[in-house]
């Protein structure tokens, strides 16, 4: 699920204004295995191993690895479910869309065998994230059915319900509620201030007009998220080192002083400050005990 496909490449825009459309192949035109069943989602990859890394990292079980197998399967279903879909709307058939429903099937039966291992071994307080969870990312999902999924709305809706994934996996690791969600929070936060910065500093890469307000805004409220639950004893102090970290490279990033770089470069350092963050409140959770 899905943010951030904002790193993506565009889609292609029907006339007129009309909805985005994903790309027709050409009839007859070799389908590539990978361009079907890899998303080329580089901020997305960011915020599904976030969580789940941080997760398994301080509270390895194996409740939590199926867990792990689970939102893996169900983030790599979107993007071949995606292109047999739109494939079937428009009442056509490709080499294409025979070859996306079979992967998408594929990654459904892995995505249902995590499941299976999960409720085997999960208690059952694990379950709540994911319940909550769910909705935001059927509605994504929703969305990307629509070829509507590089909307600001879902890529937010994709980012907050990942972030689950950390706060479920703590409590099958016997961690308590209040640490657990309060991870969750924390991770929440960081996405969206990450999405809506991305797609400012995407624009204004493009010499295209965008606000940098918000992207500071948003930044600045997850470091007083931070603060807040840090004072609170809930979460680690290493967490306001790291959305420190992130509002100085917002602030950065956002102003007429950054370089221009290619939106592939900004994806894979968005997955270093995204690692960075995990680790610096891994760090901070196992040092919080």
């Amino acid at each position: 699920m899905t943010v951030s496909s904002t790193l993506q490449p565009k889609p292609e825009v029907a006339p007129r204004g009309g909805r985005p459309i994903v790309p027709v192949p050409a009839p007859g035109a070799p389908v590539s295995l990978k361009s079907v069943a890899l998303p080329v989602e580089h901020g997305g990859w960011g915020m599904l191993a976030e969580p789940l890394v941080m997760g398994l990292v301080l509270a390895p079980t194996l409740a939590g690895l199926g867990l792990t197998l689970a939102a893996l399967g169900a983030f790599l279903v979107r993007h071949p479910l995606k292109l047999a879909l739109s494939d079937w709307r428009r009442g056509t058939r490709y080499p294409r869309t025979m070859l996306a429903a079979r992967v998408a099937a594929v990654y459904a039966t892995f995505a249902a065998f995590g499941l299976a291992l999960a409720w085997w071994r999960a208690p059952a307080v694990a379950w709540l994230p994911v319940l909550v969870a769910a909705p935001l990312g059927l509605l994504q999902l929703w969305y990307d059915a629509r070829l509507q999924g590089r909307q600001l709305l879902p890529e937010l809706l994709g980012g907050i319900a990942l972030g689950a994934g950390a706060s479920a996996l703590m409590l099958a690791g016997g961690w308590g509620m209040a640490p657990a969600l309060t991870a969750w929070a924390l991770l929440a936060a960081k996405a969206v201030a990450s999405v809506v910065y991305i797609r400012a500093r995407l624009r204004l890469d493009r010499d295209q007009p965008a606000s940098r307000a918000p992207g500071l805004l948003t930044h600045a409220g997850a470091l007083g998220l931070a603060c807040m639950v840090a004072l609170l004893g809930w979460g680690p102090w290493l967490g306001v080192v790291a959305f420190t970290i992130l509002l100085a490279r917002a602030a950065h990033g956002l102003s007429p002083w950054h370089r221009r770089v290619r939106p592939q470069v900004v994806g894979f350092t968005e997955l270093a400050y995204g690692t960075l963050t995990a680790l610096l409140l891994s760090v901070g959770y196992a040092a919080h005990v």
